[in-house]
């Protein structure tokens, strides 16, 4: 909800200011909506070719099915430490034409696209790993503002459901069954 304090002139042609007017956040049109989703597609498709192409290209580098886990030790480490540092600068970053979140959307979506074209040209294990922590980075970079956005978005009655029911959310995993039950409830 949004507030904002007037101040409006008495009868004895003093002001009286602390009144607060509390405004609802317009419902979102099906576009809105529609596009919305379509950024979270785009987010989650990095994410997917990041997690399913790795492995090939390290094997067809030359690394060994042992060396693997530690090689994809990128996204759990850059998750770790980008997400709580791009949510809290996200948070306190305003620009006038693009608000709050949206460089976080472009730096990020330019930052996979630009990884995501180099994949094919890398010609060692390192190259590789090094661009899976900038993808990684990247993913995280769109990702986490992109979740804030939505509950910017969103009336506050309907910003817990939905990021409850994020594919993304830790929690996704172990909710499937309590999912159907909160989804059809409401």
């Amino acid at each position: 909800m949004s507030q904002a304090t007037s101040t409006s002139m008495n009868e004895h042609g003093g002001t009286s200011a602390g009144r607060t007017v509390v405004r609802a956040k317009p419902l979102m049109s099906m576009r809105q909506i529609l596009l919305m989703n379509l950024g979270f597609f785009g987010i989650q498709y990095s994410f997917g070719m990041q997690q399913t192409a790795i492995n090939p290209i390290y094997t067809y580098l030359g690394a060994s099915p042992e060396e693997l886990p530690l090689l994809n030790l990128a996204g759990p480490i850059t998750g770790l430490l980008i997400q709580p540092m791009i949510g809290a600068w996200s948070d306190r970053t305003w620009h006038p034409r693009w608000g709050r979140r949206k460089p976080f959307f472009i730096v990020g979506a330019i930052g996979c696209s630009i990884c995501l074209f180099l994949f094919p040209f890398v010609s060692a294990i390192w190259m590789a790993a090094l661009l899976l922590w900038l993808l990684d980075a990247s993913n995280n970079t769109a990702m986490e503002p992109y979740k804030a956005f939505i509950a910017d978005r969103l009336p506050p009655r309907s910003s817990l459901r939905a990021s409850w029911r994020s594919p993304s959310s830790p929690a996704s995993a172990s909710r499937s069954p309590t999912c159907r039950w909160s989804c059809s409830s409401r």
